[in-house]
């Protein structure tokens, strides 16, 4: 057993120092787009499924409730969270539709809108995003696998090129933290991490 652990940790080092070497300069583009938005009055819209979904709440709570003192908190909400409305939506239209039903209401252009798929193949997240970029939102994608649909749907696409999920999924754990990070150092805030 200790020999699979000591295996499974370094290859998720591995993929995720061959996913930063790739995405390190588009991340930075990104922090500094994300923080434009914010800048400009935006609020960061978040949505995946299952364990995205999970992570889609971290990000939101990490920019709303920053654990730092010397950060200050930005607006951003999970789509994922309100179990009534995606029930709801769910049942009367299709599950498809709960995030885009949600971000046609809510979504402005000067807003910002992360979904989180580790396939990219997520039919409500992409329907979402290919909706937040006609509204004029700023669109970022967290992926795995070939990013299926997402690059497409797009402004900042990150695909962690694996077919293991757990390892997109620890990637995209890291992604969040260094995004969250960036866009604070990119708003003029003290690099203190």
């Amino acid at each position: 057993m200790k020999e699979a652990i000591l295996r499974k940790a370094r290859e998720s080092c591995d993929v995720k120092m061959r996913f930063f070497e790739e995405s390190a300069e588009n991340l930075e583009k990104c922090a500094r787009d994300l923080a434009s938005r914010f800048s400009s009055g935006g609020r960061l819209w978040v949505m995946g499924n299952g364990g995205s979904a999970c992570d889609a709440a971290h990000v939101a709570v990490e920019f709303l409730h920053p654990i730092l003192e010397k950060r200050r908190p930005l607006p951003a909400t999970a789509l994922t969270v309100d179990t009534a409305t995606l029930t709801a939506i769910g049942n009367d239209t299709d599950f498809s539709h709960v995030f885009v039903d949600q971000l046609a209401l809510l979504a402005r252009p000067e807003d910002a809108v992360l979904g989180i798929s580790t396939s990219g193949a997520s039919a409500n997240v992409n329907r979402a995003l290919k909706r937040a970029r006609e509204l004029g939102a700023l669109t970022i994608g967290f992926s795995g696998r070939d990013g299926g649909q997402m690059p497409d749907l797009c402004d900042h696409c990150f695909t962690v090129k694996t077919w293991a999920i757990h390892r997109v999924q620890e990637t995209h754990t890291t992604l969040l933290h260094l995004l969250w990070d960036q866009v604070h150092v990119a708003l003029g805030e003290d690099d203190v991490l």
